[in-house]
């Protein structure tokens, strides 16, 4: 699976696939769920969910940036950023630790 990217769709088959859920309630779950993530970060929220990560809202100053190419200054307007940081539980499964290194 390595390369690969995970899109909406594939999401809401594995949920209708390991829940028995019809396929468009799967779909509603997984838009659902979405969106009360999209919503609470929009709102400014950070968003924990246990065994996977955080994902925090960061505002970021305005800054002086430069084209590469030409090397002119530009300025970079303050915007506001999502990061996610990944919980030791999802590392130590991306890094192939054993699940009894875990507890």
């Amino acid at each position: 699976m390595a390369g690969k990217t995970v899109i909406r769709a594939e999401l809401t088959e594995a949920v209708y696939q390991m829940s028995g859920f019809p396929r468009h309630k799967a779909a509603t779950l997984v838009e659902q769920v979405l969106g009360e993530i999209s919503d609470a970060l929009v709102g400014g929220e950070n968003v924990e969910l246990s065994g996977f990560g955080v994902f925090t809202v960061r505002d970021k100053a305005e800054r002086v940036g430069r084209n590469p190419e030409t090397g002119v200054e530009v300025p970079i307007e303050p915007r506001r950023a999502i990061t996610f940081k990944a919980s030791d539980r999802l590392k130590d499964d991306i890094n192939g630790a054993s699940v009894g290194a875990r507890e």
